[in-house]
This record gives structure tokens, C-alpha cells and sequence, in this order.
């Protein structure tokens, strides 16, 4: 079964979520944003991970590079396209954020920035 994973990135911990290929939420933590402890993280999936998602940010050039290091299907996503996707959403939280860019990767509602 495929699954993609998606990150709501903050400066210290970044909300984690992942789901699988009918958008049921398989995984979610928050876990420190090094990208070694991300990658640690979605080992669980390293076999059906077919995306891992972030918006476009500060420390995005750092972690994307990053996990694509460690071998994982990393993207930055654009932040404009996310924020109209997410604005349907009363609530605003870290967790429910990383939920929403998981469902934008699995319906391929994105755009990828470099």
C-alpha cells in the first residue's frame, strides 16, 4: 500500500503525519526537526513512502536536503496554493496542519517549489 507523509515544520518540533493510500491517518508525532530524527521516524514506511511533503519555508532548503540524504521522497511544497487549500479549516493547529498538506500530497493538490 502506498503512503505519503507530510511535515508542518516549527524550529524546534515538526507535527509528522502520514496516510496511507485512502487518506486514514497511519502515524502522527511530533519529533524533532533534524532530519535525522524525521527520517528515524517514517523508517515504519521507508518501503511505501511515496512522498514526504513540506511547505516552502526558512528551513526547507536545510531539511529537504537533508532527508533527501537519508534517502527519503522529500518535496517542498508551494505555501500560497496550501494556505487556500487549508482556509475551508476552522481549526489551526500544528497537527491538524500536517494533516491537511498530507491530504493535499494524496490528492496531488500541490505544486512543488524548488
Amino acid at each position: 500500500m502506498r503512503h505519503v507523509a507530510s511535515l508542518d515544520v516549527s524550529l524546534e518540533e515538526s507535527a509528522v503525519c502520514v496516510l496511507n493510500g485512502e487518506g486514514d491517518v497511519v502515524g502522527e508525532k511530533k519529533v524533532e526537526t533534524e532530519p535525522e530524527a524525521i527520517a528515524a521516524y517514517l523508517s515504519a514506511w521507508s518501503d511505501t513512502l511515496a512522498v514526504v511533503g513540506q511547505e516552502a519555508g526558512g528551513l526547507s532548503p536545510w531539511l529537504h536536503r537533508g532527508l533527501v540524504e537519508r534517502g527519503l521522497p522529500a518535496v517542498c511544497i508551494e505555501t500560497r496554493r496550501m494556505k487556500a487549500f487549508a482556509k475551508g479549516s476552522p481549526v489551526k493547529t500544528d497537527r491538524r496542519d500536517a494533516k491537511m498538506i498530507a491530504q493535499a500530497l494524496l490528492a496531488k493538490l500541490h505544486q512543488e517549489v524548488h
